[in-house]
C-alpha cells in the first residue's frame, strides 16, 4: 500500500483568491513548487477541493476545469504528478457524498490506488479539511495560509497546525505521525 498527501487546493498549495475560474488569478506560493518536489518522493500527491462556487453559479464549471488544468499542467512542468484531482461542486444543501468534510474522495483513492489511509496526510485551511482526514484516520494537517488563520477557533482536534504548507511538509518528511 502507498502513503499519501491530500491537499486542499485554495489556502494551500494557491492563494485563496476567492472563487476563480480564470487562470490569470492563479498564484502559487513562493514555496509550493519546491514543498511539492520533495513530498512527491516519499507520498502519492492528491488534491481535493470543494468548488461551491459553481453550485451557487458564480463561477462555471468550465471555467474550474482551466484553472485545475492550468494548475496541473504547471506541476507537471516541475515535474510535481498529481495522482487525481477530485473537485466537489456542489453546495451544502445539495447534501451530496462528495463535499468535505465526507470521506467520499478518500475512500475513492484509498481502493483506486491502493492507498493506506492511516498513514496519510491531509492538509488544508478550514476545519473541513482537517475532519475529513480525521474521518477516516489520516493525519489532518490545519494550515494558517489561506482561511487558516480566520476560522482556527472552530477547530475539534488542534494537535497539528503549522503556518504553511511549508512547514507541514517539513514535518511530514521528518517521519513525524501521530495516532488520531
Amino acid at each position: 500500500m502507498k502513503k499519501a498527501v491530500f491537499l486542499d487546493r485554495d489556502g494551500v498549495i494557491i492563494e485563496d483568491s476567492g472563487y476563480i475560474e480564470n487562470i490569470e488569478d492563479v498564484k502559487f506560493f513562493p514555496f509550493t513548487m519546491e514543498v511539492l518536489k520533495k513530498l512527491k518522493e516519499h507520498y502519492e500527491l492528491f488534491i481535493v477541493t470543494n468548488q461551491s462556487g459553481i453550485g451557487r453559479g458564480l463561477i462555471t464549471e468550465e471555467g474550474v476545469e482551466r484553472v485545475h488544468a492550468y494548475i496541473l499542467d504547471e506541476l507537471r512542468k516541475n515535474d510535481i504528478h498529481i495522482k487525481e484531482l477530485y473537485c466537489c461542486p456542489h453546495i451544502n444543501e445539495d447534501k451530496c457524498i462528495c463535499k468535505k468534510p465526507n470521506p467520499y474522495f478518500l475512500l475513492e483513492a484509498e481502493k483506486k490506488y491502493n492507498i493506506d489511509i492511516k498513514n496519510s496526510f491531509v492538509i488544508g485551511d478550514h476545519p473541513s479539511d482537517v475532519e475529513f482526514g480525521f474521518s477516516v484516520g489520516a493525519t489532518g494537517i490545519y494550515v494558517l495560509t489561506g482561511h487558516g488563520e480566520k476560522h482556527l477557533s472552530e477547530l475539534k482536534h488542534r494537535e497539528l497546525i503549522f503556518d504553511s504548507l511549508k512547514e507541514t511538509a517539513e514535518w511530514i518528511l521528518e517521519g513525524n505521525k501521530t495516532e488520531n
